[in-house]
């Protein structure tokens, strides 16, 4: 008992020694201390009232203006989408112009897409590169988009590279089985007949109630056949 009752004095000891020795600094530093929380007190204000009466209003504007370049996109009218048509900005504008809010970083995605259906490949993967997301469904997209224009530059490797990041971003009965079914196609064209095999039987496995699930018999026969 009386060992335990040392031990715990001693802590005692230590821990008032500890607290003196805080308050000692907290008497020798406190104009330095109010110093610094009153400049934290101003940056924090700074931060709000910065996206409250700058980035806000920015992003209300992007999005007037965003919705007539959206609209042309789902039109297929992808020049005027880029360009805008004289009265509502296009996505390039939109980027150089709101470049510091999401509907600008959403624009990057547009843009990205856009040249990859006008045949920009080049331009398509700058931009898509650019376009940063977390999104379940855009994220796979995006990666995957990427690997579109690669395989259009004739870059088959990187455009591999590309759907295998797109399928393992997020395993889903939407994005999953159309980059795998991709990735097998450039595996089969580079004569991988194995490793496109086992991306075919995957998708037969685990996506069976899919487009791609319920053709894809012809497709393992096929790659088998040329196996042989």
């Amino acid at each position: 008992m009386s060992q335990k009752k040392t031990v715990q004095e001693d802590n005692l000891q230590e821990l008032e020694s500890a607290l003196t020795k805080t308050e000692r600094f907290i008497e020798s530093n406190g104009k330095v201390i109010s110093i610094v929380i009153g400049a934290i007190v101003v940056v924090v204000a700074g931060v709000l009232a910065f996206n409250k009466f700058y980035i806000q209003p920015k992003e209300d504007e992007a999005l007037s203006q965003m919705f007539m370049a959206e609209n042309y996109f789902e039109k297929d009218s992808f020049n005027l989408a880029l360009n805008g048509d004289g009265n509502y900005l296009g996505f390039l504008d939109i980027i150089d112009d709101y470049g510091i809010t999401k509907s600008a970083n959403r624009a990057k995605y547009y843009a990205g897409i856009s040249y990859l259906h006008l045949g920009q490949y080049e331009e398509a993967i700058d931009y898509l590169k650019k376009f940063k997301t977390d999104d379940l469904l855009l994220a796979p997209v995006k990666e995957g988009a990427i690997g579109d224009a690669m395989l259009e530059l004739g870059k088959k490797d990187e455009a591999l590279s590309q759907y295998k990041k797109a399928y393992s971003a997020t395993e889903n009965e939407l994005t999953t089985p159309v980059y795998k079914m991709k990735a097998a196609a450039v595996l089969e064209s580079m004569n991988k007949y194995a490793d496109a095999l086992k991306l075919y039987e995957e998708i037969k496995k685990d996506y069976p109630q899919t487009a791609e699930g319920s053709t894809i018999d012809k497709y393992i026969a096929r790659v088998k056949v040329q196996m042989n």
